[in-house]
């Protein structure tokens, strides 16, 4: 399709309209949820009658937002518009918040359709734990899995205190799906199989086989937060976590798990 000079110039002002005011775009935002009153966007916005007029006149000629009898609400383009503007929002904070992190750190084993999607990891923290505690599960993650109904885990290492983590699981009736890359399997065959063994005949324990290269350390999700232990750019190991403890971040990492877990061979018996 072609787009003429002229198209380009509306695209591009529509981005400067809703972008280059802070005011405007949280106008637009608030839209999004109904229809509101000047005295109503004043309250939300904290701002006067006088600050606020010129930029709702600014949304209007750009035909993004009408007025009718003193109330605003979204036009049928400014829905559109917003649609699509408020995921590249989300995108924005949940990369802004740590910008350090995901850019110094692999992310391509996220498959593409996820990737578009990371905005709904949101709200994101960055962990560093002490040395005292480098070689240990985060604390919290592995209370929030004590109450968990059922967890998924990708693995390519194992704790060294693995038999408390997993016993403690498996004693509270949580299902543990454990999907591990091969060079774990075969050191787990090696020497762990009795323990894994009386792990699967539980009933709450499965584990899978991930046949192919691996360029990440692990992560998961439990009914509370998700987590990953990224490597960075180099491929070299970072004890840095990342945590991610909304209801999307959950509901995208168990996405994620099911990739992976598609791609992977279910082990009945070591």
């Amino acid at each position: 399709m072609r787009i003429t000079g002229c198209e380009v110039l509306v695209k591009k002002s529509l981005l400067d309209v809703a972008f280059s005011s802070a005011k405007r775009k949280h106008t637009l935002l608030l839209l999004d949820d109904g229809p509101k009153s000047v005295e109503s966007l004043m309250d939300s916005l904290e701002t006067t009658r006088q600050a606020l007029l010129p930029q709702m006149k600014i949304l209007e000629e750009s035909y993004l937002v009408s007025k009718d009898n003193g109330t605003y609400s979204l036009s049928t383009m400014g829905k559109m518009f917003v649609k699509r503007m408020k995921p590249l929002l989300e995108t924005l904070e949940t990369l802004d918040e740590d910008i350090s992190y995901w850019g110094s750190h692999n992310i391509e084993f996220i498959p593409s359709h996820l990737l578009k999607r990371i905005n709904e990891l949101r709200s994101c923290k960055v962990i560093t734990p002490p040395l005292s505690e480098l070689y240990d599960i985060n604390r919290d993650f592995f209370e929030q899995c004590n109450r968990s109904g059922s967890l998924t885990l990708m693995f390519t290492f194992l704790y060294p205190n693995f038999p408390e983590i997993y016993d403690e699981w498996i004693s509270n009736n949580v299902y543990v799906k454990l999907i591990i890359s091969r060079e774990l399997f075969e050191r787990i065959k090696a020497n762990y199989a009795d323990k894994f063994n009386e792990y699967m005949k539980s009933g709450l324990f499965e584990i899978f086989v991930y046949d192919h290269p691996t360029n990440f350390v692990s992560f998961g999700h439990n009914d509370y937060c998700s987590f990953f232990r990224l490597l960075s750019r180099k491929g070299d190991y970072d004890n840095k976590q990342l945590m991610c403890c909304s209801s999307s971040a959950v509901q995208w990492n168990r996405e994620l798990c099911e990739y992976y877990l598609e791609r992977s061979t279910r082990i009945t018996e070591l």
